[in-house]
């Protein structure tokens, strides 16, 4: 985001700090190889996390289940357990899925807006964003397709509305969760296939592999099914989020990996254990 299309946002609303911004990548939260199938397993674990990482272990959480799942349900919701918010310790967190297909996980009253094909993001939706975080809720938005001054209609990736909402909000970090442990040097699906530990942003935008020592150039793919650029764009905006010093994870959803990276452990330092991929700022 360069500083001409900077001075043509609108004033961000957000009065509260926001600790995380999450994305739940399609392919990990729905079964790529079958029709609007969501992915239970995964979706509940990733569920669980999120409830972790968003609420202190000390603290007895909520019951939140708005899944209007037939049925009885083993969580309840008491809404006089939302009355007094000083008991519950909720660091506010924003979370963006990538399952735009299935609209039985579209959980947000919120829209994505109306995007022009410079995506600006106007002011009364980051209002509702910031107005429900300010009530004690988690906003759940999702990409989608969008009206575009050149082309008619477009793809709006969740992964460009992140990195709008990240120069607004100014998390302390993001995790992008997906189906593999992070950032490969070629398609992981190679035998030879090698996990990017640290990505480094320079100023201008550019980036380069920190660790570990590449020999060669690095071999970014696209799925002819996935129509919002696939791990070149998840790049491509994590830079633009650690531009602004916010430093991103790239992580396999489910995993004891995406706990430490929701929890904001990482922060402190990588451990050698860790898998996944950290995209920061050079400076």
């Amino acid at each position: 985001m360069d500083l001409e299309e900077q001075q043509t946002l609108p004033h961000s609303p957000f009065a509260q700090p926001i600790r995380c911004i999450v994305k739940l990548g399609g392919a990990a939260i729905t079964c790529k190889n079958e029709l609007e199938m969501i992915n239970d397993e995964i979706l509940h674990k990733v569920a669980e996390q999120l409830r972790q990482a968003m609420i202190s272990s000390s603290q007895k959480p909520p019951g939140m289940d708005w899944s209007k799942r037939h049925g009885a349900s083993e969580i309840c919701c008491n809404p006089d357990e939302f009355k007094d918010h000083s008991v519950i310790d909720c660091s506010p967190f924003i979370v963006v899925h990538g399952a735009e297909g299935i609209p039985s996980i579209g959980m947000s009253p919120f829209s994505c807006g109306w995007f022009t094909k410079e995506k600006h993001i106007s002011s009364g939706d980051l209002s509702s964003v910031a107005k429900a975080i300010e009530s004690g809720f988690t906003p759940v938005l999702h990409g989608d397709a969008v009206f575009d001054d050149i082309q008619g209609c477009s793809i709006l990736s969740g992964d460009v509305i992140i990195s709008h909402l990240a120069a607004y909000s100014k998390p302390k970090y993001v995790v992008f969760m997906t189906d593999v442990y992070g950032v490969y040097d070629r398609p992981p699906t190679e035998p030879d296939a090698m996990l990017l530990k640290e990505i480094a942003v320079a100023e201008d935008g550019s980036w380069s592999v920190i660790n570990p020592k590449l020999q060669n150039s690095v071999e970014l793919t696209v799925a002819a099914h996935d129509t919002t650029g696939g791990m070149e764009t998840k790049i491509s905006e994590a830079a633009m989020i650690a531009k602004l010093g916010i430093d991103v994870y790239i992580v396999k959803a489910a995993t004891s990996h995406s706990l430490r990276a929701l929890s904001g452990v990482l922060r402190s330092g990588i451990p050698n254990d860790w898998l996944g991929t950290v995209v920061r700022s050079s400076r």
